[in-house]
C-alpha cells in the first residue's frame, strides 16, 4: 500500500458562496507537497460586520505549511476567486498561475499593494501544462459570466482531479470561450479520478440558458424606454456589458460607463483581446450635455453597494449626471443573498424619484453564470468521475448535490470549509478537520474574526457607550467624575439629563467611598460600574458598554 495520500481542504468556499480557497496535497501524510485553488473574497455587511472592508479567508493553516506550497492557481477573475490575492499574498509567497485575461486583473491588484507584479505568471489553455511539484495543471476553457474562465485538470501519480471552477454549458456566451462537450467527453475518456464540482445552481432544475438568448429582450426593452436609460450587472461579466452596450446603440442612444470597476474590467478586456467591437463610449461630463433620451448609462452596483454608481445615483447625482422621473433603471443580475436590503435601498430611492426600475424579472433581463441541475447531471455523464466532491455553495448545496451523486452510484462527501478529504482510494473520506475562519480588512490592516475588534464595534452600535474618568491623588479625587456618552438618549424616564445624572451619583459614590477603595483601582472601577449600570437602567433601560479611566497623580 502506498505511504502517500492525495488530500483536498476547502479553506474557503465550501458552505458558503465566496471567498474560494481550495487545498490539494499529495506526498507523506503530513507531508504533503500543495497547490492553492483560488484566492478570493466575500463582502461585509452592516449587521455583522460593521466598517469592514472586504472578508478574506484565514490561510494560517496553509500559511504555516508555506514551505510545502508549489503555486496558487486562479481560475477565473471574479473577485470571489482572485480577489484576496493581493491581500495574502506576503503569507505564501508562491507563483500565482492564471490565464491572461484573469493574469491581468491580477496583476493590477498586485500593483496597487506594491507587490512584486512578475510573481503572477499567464498560462495558456490545454493543452499547455504547469509544472508544480508532483502536480501538473492544465487551465480548461469553460464559459461563465465573464471571459477566459477555465476548469482545471490536476493530474497527480495518484488519479487525475477536475476541479470545475465556476461553469455553464453555454454555447453562445458573447464574450469568451463558448461550451465545448466534446472537450469534455475526450478528458473523461482519458480518465477522471475525482469531479471536484461548482453547486451553486444544483437545485434549479431547468437547463441553464444562453446568455445570447437575452440580447432581444434588453434591445426590446432599451428601445421603447423614454428617457434616460441606466443599467446595472456585475462589472465583471463583459457579455452582458456587451449586450447593454449594443442594445443602446441600437436605439440611437450614446453610451456611458459609470463606476471604476467597469471601466477597468472593459479596458482589460479590450487589452486582453477578450471584448471586441466594444460600442464607442462618452466620459461622464460629455453624457452630461445629452438629452436623457440620448443617453444609455451602464453603471456598478447590481448588489446595492453604497459607494457605487447606482447607488450615487439613486442619492440624486454621480460625476455630473441625475436619473429623473420617467427614466428607467434596469437591473440585470442576480441579488446574491444577503444583499437584499442594499438593493432594496436603491430600487425604493429611485421608485421616489418617479424612475421606473426593471428587475431581472425570472431571467427576462438575466441567466446565471453557474450550471444548473441538468447541465450537472450532463458535464458528470461526460467526465464519469469516480467521486465527486461538491464545493462552491452553501451547505445545503453541498448536501444536495452528495445526494445527487451517490443516487448515480459514485461516491460522494459533504466537505465544508475545514474538512481534510483523503482521495486517494475509491471513497472520498474526511480524515481530519482544520480550523478556519474569516479575517477582516479594515482599513489598512487584517483583523482575524476573533481578535474582539468587530465584536466590540458591534456591541457599542447595539448598546451605546458611556466614558467615566477620574482623576486621584493618593486616595482622595481632583475634581468630580466625569462622563461622556456616545450613542446614547440625553435623556430618559424622569426626563433629567442622563449625563448630569450619572455624573451626579458617581461623585456621590466617590465622596461616600473609604479610602480602602480608592486606593485600589479594581475595587474602585468595579463601584462606577455598578453605578453607571444601575443609573442607565433606571432611566433608559439597558447597560450600556463602559470604558472607565482612573488616572492617579503622586503627590509631591
Amino acid at each position: 500500500m502506498s505511504s502517500e495520500r492525495l488530500i483536498y481542504l476547502p479553506l474557503g468556499g465550501a458552505g458558503e458562496v465566496g471567498m474560494n480557497a481550495y487545498v490539494y496535497g499529495y506526498g507523506p501524510p503530513g507531508k504533503e507537497r500543495l497547490i492553492l485553488v483560488d484566492l478570493g473574497l466575500t463582502f461585509p455587511d452592516m449587521d455583522t460586520t460593521p466598517g469592514v472592508g472586504v472578508i478574506l479567508p484565514d490561510i494560517s493553516w496553509l500559511a504555516e505549511r508555506a514551505d510545502r506550497l508549489e503555486g496558487i492557481f486562479i481560475t477565473h477573475a471574479h473577485e470571489d476567486h482572485v480577489g484576496a490575492v493581493a491581500h495574502l499574498w506576503r503569507k505564501l509567497g508562491v507563483p500565482v498561475h492564471a490565464r491572461n485575461f484573469t493574469a491581468r486583473i491580477a496583476t493590477l491588484k498586485m500593483k496597487e499593494a506594491g507587490l512584486p507584479a512578475e510573481e503572477i505568471r499567464t498560462a495558456g489553455p490545454r493543452p499547455e501544462a504547469v509544472e508544480a511539484g508532483p502536480f501538473r495543471v492544465q487551465f480548461v476553457p469553460v464559459s461563465h459570466s465573464l471571459p477566459e474562465a477555465s476548469a482545471l485538470i490536476i493530474d497527480t501519480p495518484a488519479g487525475r482531479i477536475l476541479h470545475s471552477g465556476d461553469l455553464k454549458l453555454d454555447p453562445t456566451p458573447i464574450v469568451g470561450e463558448p461550451w465545448n462537450p466534446e472537450t469534455f467527453a475526450e478528458i473523461g475518456r482519458e480518465g477522471v479520478k475525482v469531479l471536484a464540482c461548482d453547486s451553486t445552481n444544483v437545485f434549479n432544475r431547468h437547463p441553464g440558458r444562453s446568455e445570447a438568448s437575452l440580447q432581444p429582450e434588453i434591445e426590446a426593452l432599451v428601445r421603447g424606454a423614454s428617457g434616460a436609460v441606466a443599467a446595472t450587472t456585475f462589472a465583471s461579466n463583459v457579455a452582458r456589458l456587451k449586450t447593454l452596450a449594443e442594445a443602446g446603440r441600437a436605439a440611437g442612444r450614446s453610451i456611458c460607463l459609470l463606476g471604476r470597476a467597469m471601466n477597468q474590467m472593459v479596458t482589460v478586456a479590450v487589452e486582453s483581446g477578450v471584448l471586441k467591437d466594444f460600442p464607442p463610449t462618452l466620459p461622464p461630463e460629455d453624457a452630461a450635455q445629452l438629452s436623457p433620451e440620448q443617453l444609455m448609462l451602464i453603471v456598478t452596483g447590481s448588489q446595492g453597494e453604497r459607494r457605487a454608481a447606482s447607488a450615487q445615483l439613486a442619492q440624486g447625482k454621480y460625476m455630473g449626471l441625475r436619473m429623473r422621473e420617467g427614466d428607467t433603471f434596469l437591473l440585470s443580475s442576480k441579488t446574491i443573498p444577503g444583499n437584499e436590503r442594499g438593493v432594496l435601498k436603491v430600487v425604493n430611492q429611485f421608485s421616489e424619484m418617479g424612475v421606473d426600475v426593471i428587475d431581472e424579472n425570472d431571467g427576462q433581463y438575466h441567466v446565471s453564470g453557474h450550471a444548473n441541475r441538468p447541465d450537472l447531471a450532463e458535464l458528470t455523464r461526460l467526465l464519469a468521475p469516480s467521486m465527486t466532491v461538491p464545493l462552491h455553495g452553501e451547505h445545503r448545496h453541498l448536501r444536495e448535490h452528495v445526494r445527487i451523486a451517490r443516487e448515480t452510484g459514485t461516491p460522494s462527501v459533504i466537505a465544508p470549509n475545514g474538512a481534510m478529504v483523503d482521495l486517494t482510494g475509491d471513497t472520498p473520506r474526511i480524515v481530519e478537520h482544520v480550523e478556519t475562519g474569516r479575517v477582516y480588512v479594515d482599513g489598512s490592516v487584517l483583523v482575524g474574526q476573533y481578535d474582539g475588534v468587530v465584536r466590540d464595534r458591534i456591541r457599542v452600535a447595539l448598546n451605546g457607550m458611556v466614558f467615566v474618568t477620574v482623576i486621584l491623588e493618593g486616595d482622595e479625587s481632583l475634581g468630580e467624575p466625569w462622563v461622556e456618552l456616545v450613542g446614547l438618549p440625553e435623556a430618559g424616564r424622569s426626563t433629567k439629563p442622563l449625563l448630569e445624572l450619572i455624573e451626579t451619583e458617581l461623585a456621590a459614590f466617590v465622596e461616600r467611598a473609604g479610602a480602602k477603595v480608592m486606593r485600589d483601582d479594581d475595587k474602585l472601577e468595579e463601584g462606577l460600574r455598578r453605578v453607571v449600570r444601575q443609573v442607565a437602567m433606571e432611566e433608559i433601560g439597558r447597560k450600556p458598554e463602559l470604558r472607565v479611566v482612573i488616572s492617579r497623580i503622586e503627590p509631591e
